[in-house]
């Protein structure tokens, strides 16, 4: 087979790895934003916090960067390095000495003036839940493999609690992992044993098994209570669907004797796992635009508190000079590992400073196509506003405005939203006027608020009420919103 050399032409696009990082960092939050910084400090030793004292609002204003600069060149093509930026720069050597070369005192310095905001939060690191169970279970007058099989079977539990695994495939991993022959009675009298421990309904199979559990710790035996217990195991697919009728009839009791009954089960917790830690396990909503409205006039700043301003360590530069003096190979192969960290430094910090700058131009431009709503607070006054919009305002790419919009939060003086809630399609009312389906989201909410809850509207309904008022949508879309909304079926809202 004959060799054959030919020419081929091709124009094809790739990113720069700036381009690259400039996307990665533009999607990311706030708060997981000071994760990423504080990952490259660690990671790059030529990147460094500076300490100076700069007020915040010279770090974070709203004016524009300019990040054009004059590049000279060399006779070979290649950049020059600019004196004046070496100057400005200054990397930590400590990161290359020991441990005991340095003394720590020097490094305990706290990037704060004496007016900034300080917020500490303490936090208190318990015992977690299954060790609280394996406290419980070393309590009991067990043997050492009764032991070892109810602390495995601990170990299965998920976080709310439950015992998903089936009791065979637990009594193969015992007897592979711990040589222990055991059989499925034997694992159910442990698995009671669980069961018996706080908070109540831990160590169920399922969500009916938990709430019996509980019900059966339940001190005091009303008749209410009795009447859960078999409400719970002989009708619980009734009771999780609300056919109440179905109950009044099964047990003959009046409308008021099962509200009663319904009140005790639903004050049940059907997630014993998170009980302990519930209010503990929360994830905090840190805003990355903050809006104001100060005499009608809304003005936007970006929350930028916790994140530390950025430069290149001089220390690195200095060993630049010193070691582009020398020839030979080991200097040479100090001077590109020198050079590497300085420029990756340098793309770092451009990339947070035009991460900045384009979180800025397209809420500015967000803002001002939203000027109404961020006045008044009205959500009908939120006009339909898709990607593409802000997009050929800002003459951005519109993954570019998507990475802007995605996982962002706004705190306004009407709540903190997610940016992206702020984007809704478009929907004409028969009058043709265009308005936007968060509105639409409005109305239907506010309609299930305000409806008759022992007869509550049925998709169809909705629809109804929405077609009087004007806006002409089909019940798949009342569905969708619905579901958008987090607000189950008529037949789930209903209540005695």
């Amino acid at each position: 087979m004959a060799l054959k050399h030919s020419q081929q032409l091709k124009l094809s696009q790739k990113l720069l790895p700036q381009q690259i990082l400039l996307m990665k960092l533009l999607q990311l939050p706030t708060l997981a934003l000071e994760d990423r910084i504080k990952e490259e400090l660690e990671a790059n030793p030529a990147l460094e916090e500076d300490l100076n004292d700069s007020p915040e609002e010279e770090l974070y204003s709203n004016e524009e960067v300019d990040t054009t600069e004059e590049v000279e060149f060399d006779e070979q093509g290649e950049a020059k390095e600019d004196e004046s930026k070496i100057i400005e720069n200054d990397v930590v050597m400590e990161d290359y000495m020991d441990a005991e070369e340095l003394d720590s005192y020097k490094y305990e310095i706290s990037n704060k003036g004496a007016d900034d905001e300080t917020r500490e939060f303490v936090v208190v690191e318990g015992i977690g839940f299954q060790e609280q169970l394996e406290q419980q279970l070393g309590l009991k007058d067990i043997t050492e493999t009764e032991y070892t099989i109810g602390a495995y079977l601990i170990g299965c539990l998920d976080e709310d609690g439950y015992l998903r695994r089936e009791l065979e495939l637990i009594v193969d991993d015992l007897a592979f992992n711990y040589n222990i022959t055991t059989t499925i009675p034997e694992l159910e009298k442990a698995l009671l044993l669980i069961q018996s421990f706080d908070p109540a309904g831990v160590g169920a199979r399922n969500l009916q098994e938990c709430l019996l559990i509980q019900l059966d710790r339940k001190a005091e035996k009303t008749k209410e209570v009795l009447l859960a217990k078999d409400i719970i195991k002989y009708q619980m697919e009734e009771f999780s669907k609300k056919h109440y009728d179905k109950i009044l009839k099964r047990f003959h009791i009046e409308s008021d004797e099962l509200k009663d009954i319904v009140d005790v089960i639903t004050h049940l917790n059907p997630r014993p796992g998170n009980s302990e830690s519930k209010e503990s396990n929360f994830t905090a909503v840190i805003p990355d635009f903050i809006i104001t409205v100060n005499d009608g006039i809304p003005e936007l700043s970006i929350n930028g508190r916790n994140l530390p301003d950025l430069k290149i360590s001089r220390d690195y530069f200095e060993m630049l000079k010193e070691y582009s003096k020398n020839k030979d190979k080991s200097a040479k192969e100090a001077t590109g590992f020198i050079k590497s960290k300085i420029e990756s430094a340098e793309w770092f910090i451009e990339a947070l400073q035009q991460r900045h700058a384009t979180l800025a131009l397209c809420m500015h431009s967000i803002l001002d196509y939203q000027h109404d709503y961020f006045v008044t607070g009205d959500e009908s006054k939120l006009k339909p506003m898709i990607l593409k919009d802000i997009a050929s305002r800002v003459n951005l790419d519109l993954s570019t405005v998507s990475r802007v919009a995605n996982s962002k939060y706004v705190q306004t003086p009407y709540g903190t939203f997610l940016l992206k809630t702020f984007f809704s399609e478009s929907m004409s009312t028969d009058s043709g006027e265009e308005v936007s389906s968060r509105e639409i989201k409005k109305i239907l909410q506010d309609c299930i608020l305000a409806e008759d809850k022992q007869h509550p509207y049925t998709d169809d309904a909705l629809c109804n009420i929405l077609k009087e008022k004007g806006y002409n949508i089909a019940r798949r879309t009342v569905a969708k919103y619905r579901e958008q909304l987090e607000i189950p079926v008529g037949r789930m809202r209903k209540e005695l």
